[in-house]
């Protein structure tokens, strides 16, 4: 199959579906939950610059930060550019806010997520966190 055979509309609504599942799953403090969107050789970078290699050191940081982390506020994450690499492969940038609880910006950043399909479903791969830092 090409990309230019991909059932654009449904693959989309699909990563879009991981995006907020990441948003559910960070703001539930649940690692389980954030964990099993990740392709077992997922590497990450967080956004301090962390080089996280295979899906246990990625568990190991996130089962360390991810308790307690909405104390203070949450985060937003709205997916506004994906590109089709392949028809199993997709590149998502995406829009992430932190606020407070009373939904004052703290902070904004835009990760840059690689999605693979695998069985059908669309697994975080290959990501980055980015914080924006104010000119």
């Amino acid at each position: 199959m090409s990309t230019s055979e991909l059932d654009t509309a449904a693959e989309t609504a699909a990563i879009h579906a991981v995006v907020a599942q990441v948003a559910a799953a960070q703001r539930a403090e649940d690692a389980d939950a954030f964990l099993d969107l990740f392709h077992p050789d997922a590497i990450w970078t967080t956004g301090h610059g962390k080089f996280l290699n295979g899906r246990d050191e990625i568990s190991e940081f996130t089962r360390a930060v991810l308790p307690g982390a909405t104390k203070d506020g949450y985060a937003t994450y709205e997916p506004f550019f994906i590109r089709f690499i392949r028809p199993d492969v997709a590149v998502v940038k995406v829009r992430q806010q932190y606020l407070t609880h009373d939904d004052v910006l703290v902070s904004e950043g835009t990760p840059l997520y690689g999605l693979t399909r695998e069985d059908g479903r669309w697994l975080l791969t290959f990501c980055q966190n980015t914080p924006v830092i104010a000119a």
